[in-house]
């Protein structure tokens, strides 16, 4: 295929899409990356207008039960996730590479492996949410709001999953911005409904897990239809939603080794919890007040690791060696810059920050010293999601996988179980993760500097059948 016969595939203004095959990386970087970073802080809010309001108006107990098990819902939906990002990576490469129908055909896949793992995933937290919160020993006060809590939160997930399915076919393309706009609408609707449930009609935790069930599945939907309605590759028609063969052997061999690197840690994260909650509701809801205070700590990371793999992928879909070495250099600055100065923000303003979801004594000396144990290596926890987004965009997502299931879930358990055993204190448990992170981030380097990353697709191509 020509560079005009590329130029014009990709190039399409109207549909919102971002060639990042040419022009300056810098700024192509931080277009796509600021749009993605405004929608992750109405995202971030989305999630803490929950815990913020709860914790407010009906007390630490049911703080406690909505902050019980945050690791739960990251388990359980980060496998699908990883599946969605092998998608976006498929996306990427075919734009960059100018290979229309096979944007399409991804696109298509995409779309119909959402709506599958939607469905499962209702129907494993429906069923599963009392086992899953006794294995993570959540005290037994509060596991009547918890189980409440999150059965109604698991009645959305097919609202959940398809905003991330449609979020990450427009993102692959370069739109970040018409995520924003309809994330923007859903938080406010959130917000609203989250005051409105709990403050106004003084409705029980479950209130505040239908008003975001309400709030995802809209966000969902705006999503779908623009993709319905978009002039571009990864349009969607209703009747074309079905599985490709070669771009599911495309997506699973990108997306789950990615999958199971969430939900491995999210696995280790799930540990973690149960060992925090056996040092009581106090310590439980300090630990889910600091998560969201860490999940805006994360928002800039996040940010730059989309835009690097999205700028990685079609770049070398292009064929453009040294551009995508050049932004994922830029990517991976950029992100531990912005990781320090809000880890920075962290660790001088935690009291604030704590206070903000409980004024309790206990529950603020435990948060504190979570945020003044961790938050200074925030930079390191850049540093290594960056890396591992150069290799999901480079088609290795093998690499992170390895890397993070040896030390951020078999290390770290064993880090965990060993310190508790041993001498008990909760601070070596809030040590665990500055220690992963910079064993994680030596391995990530070592691998960046000396590996050929940028030869990582698999130039063969092979006709597609669908199932």
């Amino acid at each position: 295929m020509s560079l005009n016969e590329q130029t014009r595939i990709r190039g399409n203004a109207g549909s919102g899409e971002l060639d990042m095959t040419k022009g300056n990386v810098y700024s192509l970087i931080l277009r796509f990356a600021l749009p993605v970073f405004i929608s992750q802080v109405f995202q971030q809010l989305y999630n803490t207008a929950d815990t913020l309001i709860v914790g407010r108006f009906l007390g630490t107990e049911a703080l406690a039960a909505v902050g019980s098990s945050g690791t739960l819902i990251f388990m359980m939906i980060s496998f699908f996730e990883g599946m969605f990002m092998g998608a976006g990576v498929l996306i990427s490469r075919c734009y960059g590479a100018g290979d229309r129908e096979g944007v399409s055909r991804a696109a298509h896949t995409n779309v119909a492996i959402g709506l599958i793992s939607g469905a499962v995933l209702t129907v494993i937290g429906l069923l599963f949410t009392p086992t899953f919160l006794r294995w993570m020993n959540v005290d037994e006060a509060i596991m009547p709001k918890a189980t409440e809590y999150f059965r109604y939160f698991f009645t959305g997930s097919i609202g959940m999953v398809m905003y991330n399915v449609c979020r990450g076919t427009m993102a692959a393309v370069g739109d970040s911005r018409h995520p924003l706009y309809y994330l923007i609408f859903s938080s406010m609707l959130n917000l609203g409904l989250d005051v409105l449930f709990v403050g106004v009609f003084g409705w029980g935790v479950w209130a505040a897990a239908v008003a975001t069930v309400i709030s995802q599945t809209l966000s969902a939907l705006l999503c779908f239809t623009r993709l319905t309605r978009v002039d571009g590759p990864v349009k969607i028609r209703i009747r074309s939603i079905r599985i490709h063969r070669e771009s599911l052997k495309k997506i699973l061999k990108y997306g789950v080794p990615s999958g199971i690197q969430n939900s491995v840690i999210g696995f280790a994260n799930v540990i973690v919890q149960s060992q925090i909650n056996t040092f009581g509701k106090a310590a439980t809801a300090a630990f889910g007040a600091y998560a969201k205070i860490e999940g805006f700590a994360f928002l800039p990371i996040n940010s730059c690791c989309f835009a690097i793999t999205t700028f990685v992928g079609q770049n070398l879909g292009a064929g453009e060696h040294a551009r995508a070495k050049k932004g994922a250099r830029f990517g991976i600055v950029s992100a531990m810059a912005l990781a320090e100065i809000v880890g920075a923000i962290c660790f001088f303003f935690a009291p604030s920050l704590i206070g903000a979801f409980d004024k309790a004594p206990e529950v603020l000396a435990f948060g504190i010293k979570q945020a003044r144990v961790e938050s200074l290596f925030f930079c390191l926890l850049a540093l290594s999601h960056s890396i591992a987004s150069v290799c999901r965009g480079a088609g290795k997502a093998f690499v992170p996988m390895t890397v993070m299931l040896s030390v951020w879930c078999v290390f770290r358990v064993a880090y965990i179980f060993f310190t508790m055993h041993f001498f008990g204190e909760i601070w070596l448990i809030y040590l665990a993760y500055p220690i992963t992170w910079t064993i994680s981030s030596i391995i990530f380097v070592l691998y960046y500097l000396l590996s050929d990353w940028v030869h990582g697709f698999d130039k063969e191509k092979k006709p597609e059948v669908a199932l």
